[in-house]
């Protein structure tokens, strides 16, 4: 793994991102969300953070409230303002335990710098790509800011930026070493490629009265195709290669009409429809000066929570006060509008 000795000297006091940002236009959004099987699974390409996963993690038997709890702090370091170093290190103190060896004998630790800046990396170019290819297209100079802006993001954590690319074109070399040389076919990226065939119906209001068998025969299936055809058609060519995808020039001519059709519902996306996430259209309503900036941001709702034998388990974000920012009950009905 390189390291950029320069990249961690001399380290100011983070400057939280606000809505002059292109993050805050980006990250989270509504158009975001095709984008996410596509961020867990090359997370978890990773061989050290795949191993936590395979070893540490439960998604399976909960995939909906294990990924939507899981977005109120990783939001947050984006949209928390004064308070998203909190958050930040909130999350660090959940990678603590997050330790072990492999199936083959390697060592691994979630706050591994090399580990842990993965997971960032792939954060950053799942926003680059939802904006390239989802929101109308990037200029040369916003990807450039997009990357000073994902450098700020990451100094909320506190961890060390030695292992950070010092510059948009390092990352790029950075980002192209990475899925050539380190990613690996692992346990856990597949588990998450392949997660949606066995997703039973999802909990919000206006789905979980569908009918098993409607769920299971037509709508899951439908559904499965199409999530995993928009995640290979997002992965570099070397990530292809490595998870033994085919990726012919008719789906790549799909999916560019594809892209093309997202990016102009986006044009016509209200914000409130776009921004509907309840950390999002909090931060966007403090900016605003229609929220109290002395509120505390939105928690994930109980309904969210991990098990109750599992709640006071370090590695598990679970909030104490379910109600605290104000806005935490309001749950399936804000993430979905219904």
């Amino acid at each position: 793994m390189v390291s950029y000795a320069a990249a961690g000297s001399d380290r100011s006091e983070p400057v939280a991102l606000g809505p002059e940002s292109l993050t805050w236009k980006i990250f989270g959004s509504l158009y975001y969300a095709p984008t996410g099987f596509f961020m867990g699974m090359v997370q978890n390409m990773h061989p050290g953070l795949g191993a936590g996963v395979e070893f540490h993690s439960e998604i399976a038997g909960e995939p909906y409230q294990r990924v939507l709890r899981s977005a109120y702090p990783i939001v947050g370091v984006v949209f928390d303002g004064p308070r998203a170093r909190v958050t930040a290190r909130e999350i660090v103190g959940y990678h603590r335990t997050i330790k072990g060896v492999d199936a083959q004998g390697r060592r691994y630790h979630a706050l591994d710098p090399a580990t842990f800046y993965w997971a960032h990396a792939v954060f950053f170019v799942q926003t680059l790509r939802t904006a390239e290819l989802f929101m109308g297209g990037l200029s040369g100079a916003q990807r450039e800011q997009l990357w000073r802006e994902h450098h700020r993001w990451y100094e909320h954590y506190g961890m060390s930026m030695r292992v950070v690319p010092p510059s948009w074109p390092d990352f790029q070399r950075y980002w192209r070493d990475m899925c050539r040389d380190t990613l690996e076919p692992t346990r856990a990226a597949w588990d998450v490629f392949n997660l949606i065939d066995t997703a039973p119906v999802p909990p919000f209001p206006v789905l979980r009265r569908l009918p098993e068998p409607l769920w299971e025969g037509v709508i899951r299936p439908s559904g499965a195709r199409l999530v995993k055809f928009v995640t290979v058609g997002l992965c570099d060519p070397a990530i292809r290669r490595t998870m033994g995808f085919t990726w012919t020039a008719r789906d790549q001519w799909v999916f560019d009409r594809l892209c093309r059709s997202l990016s102009a519902l986006h044009r016509v996306t209200p914000d409130a429809v776009n921004y509907s996430f309840p950390r999002i259209r909090a931060a966007r309503r403090r900016a605003a000066g229609k929220r109290p900036a002395a509120l505390g941001p939105p928690q994930a709702p109980e309904m969210f929570w991990p098990a109750p034998e599992h709640r006071g388990d370090p590695k598990h974000y679970c909030p104490v006060h379910a109600g605290s920012g104000g806005d935490a009950i309001t749950t399936f009905r804000q993430l979905t509008g219904f």
